[in-house]
């Protein structure tokens, strides 16, 4: 679907609205609160005019909705008013192909993505890309009640490169680093990166990396195979 799901985005805002009301805001409520702050005597009515820009056109009975929506936002101004609101955790929805977008273009907007496995799939591709592809995205399924996690690396098979020591072992590396960051060994995820740093850093790396690099004309750029590149790393600890 173009949208977040219906079902899935309102069991969202119910999950932050019921469990979490102190510590988030939506969008919209952060619209009615500036409203608000902008003019401390402007009426509920005035407010819609301001949320909703078609507000005249519509039916009495969606401006009541709109007006019932302010109403209960502004009951949050102790905790979320007078910029309280600009501290909060900022929840919202939005269309699947500008969300597409704006983690490439915006991407300091977005700190977690909640969404179902289609869309994860795209976006997540799209993300490792900002990094250097998914041969060097790692990725973690955590737990945050019991503290179990299960580490791995973001791609999957790719059987027509199996015993050719040629693929980039990054993405299950760093998936490493994040199981020991997880678990506290921060000295050896300290390490890990410094490693990977160095070994991409001295331009010792895989076939995707030295055809990206190359293709952007840096020079000096050396091809190693999967095995070397783990040495590489190893070296730069």
């Amino acid at each position: 679907m173009k949208f977040t799901e219906g079902a899935f985005r309102d069991y969202g805002y119910m999950v932050a609205s019921t469990f979490f009301r102190n510590q988030t805001v939506t969008e919209r409520e952060t619209w009615i609160f500036g409203n608000k702050e902008k003019n401390s005597g402007i009426s509920v009515e005035q407010n819609a005019k301001e949320l909703e820009p078609g507000y005249e056109m519509m039916t009495p009975d969606q401006k009541k909705k709109v007006c019932a929506e302010i109403e209960t936002a502004l009951k949050l101004w102790e905790t979320h008013g007078d910029g309280k609101w600009k501290k909060k955790l900022l929840v919202r929805d939005a269309i699947a192909d500008i969300t597409l977008q704006q983690v490439l273009t915006r991407p300091k907007d977005f700190d977690v993505i909640a969404t179902l496995n289609l869309n994860g799939d795209y976006l997540s591709d799209a993300l490792a890309a900002q990094v250097g592809g998914i041969g060097i995205a790692p990725g973690g399924n955590i737990n945050y009640v019991t503290g179990h996690a299960i580490f791995e690396a973001t791609h999957g098979t790719a059987p027509k490169y199996a015993n050719q020591d040629k693929v980039n072992p990054g993405s299950v590396i760093l998936s490493g680093e994040m199981m020991f960051r997880h678990l506290g060994w921060n000295e050896a995820a300290d390490l890990i990166i410094k490693g990977m740093d160095g070994a991409i850093g001295a331009k010792t790396v895989t076939y995707d990396f030295e055809r990206l690099l190359s293709s952007e004309g840096v020079p000096g750029v050396k091809l190693v195979k999967c095995s070397e590149f783990g040495k590489e790393i190893v070296k730069h600890m």
